[in-house]
């Protein structure tokens, strides 16, 4: 059984990183048959609803499935060590589903036709996603997608919370995962309507799984995050 439980850990992993590599291409219309943008001979009525629900479905999973309560009401049923796991593989499926149906949709805000200036935005498209993916080792990127839950479980090891640290970025800002996001997200040479909907939708839920996020930490960890909030911003250095 606690095999079991390993390979269904790292299948929820390599799943996820899968989907997520195809997601980056997704964002950025580069090398994946469908993008955010990929313009169909005909565009449906309703794509902005479906859009709009799509957003919100992701966003609601992503969050229920993340606050504490929801672990509490379910470990009957998805004990502690694959509850993580169970969690990004269900975030994988609702990544996959955001995808395949998403609408593209007529129109384009912006076009950068310059040179100098496309390559600048691809600069912090690139360096959006390095700093999300580099701040989940910053922190203990094992733990974060269900790996060292699953393996401490094989070994027959109690689990233990990850100690509260403060590594590189996290010196000043407290969610530089979520700022990579946001960078990747609008980091873009040609912004068409589509995009704009997925970036403003991702964004919000960003900002909202913020603030639930940093509840859920001032209460588990205590004075010793209260302190950190205080000589650190959220999500932009010296600013928010």
């Amino acid at each position: 059984m606690r095999l079991i439980v390993l390979i269904y850990s790292m299948l929820s992993y390599f799943t996820f990183f899968i989907v997520l590599t195809y997601f980056i291409g997704f964002v950025g219309d580069i090398f994946v048959p469908k993008a955010i943008s990929t313009q169909p001979e005909t565009y449906s009525s309703n794509a902005l609803a479906i859009n709009i629900g799509l957003l919100l479905i992701w966003g609601i999973q992503h969050s229920v499935m993340a606050r504490g309560w929801f672990k509490n009401l379910i470990v009957r049923v998805i004990p502690h060590h694959i509850e993580r796991s169970t969690y990004v593989l269900v975030s994988a499926i609702t990544l996959v589903a955001l995808m395949l149906y998403w609408q593209p949709m007529e129109g384009t805000v912006w076009q950068f036709k310059n040179e100098w200036i496309q390559l600048l935005m691809w600069g912090l498209f690139g360096l959006g996603w390095g700093l999300s993916i580099v701040s989940t080792f910053l922190t203990d990127h094992f733990d974060l997608f269900g790996l060292r839950q699953a393996w401490l479980h094989f070994v027959k090891t109690t689990y233990t919370a990850v100690p509260f640290s403060q590594h590189v970025f996290y010196r000043w800002i407290r969610h530089p995962m979520m700022l990579g996001m946001l960078i990747a997200f609008w980091a873009t040479p040609i912004m068409h309507l589509d995009h704009l909907v997925f970036s403003l939708g991702m964004s919000v839920y960003i900002l909202i799984g913020i603030h639930f996020e940093e509840k859920g930490l001032a209460h588990d960890l205590g004075e010793a995050y209260r302190a950190y909030q205080k000589k650190t911003k959220k999500v932009i250095p010296a600013v928010y």
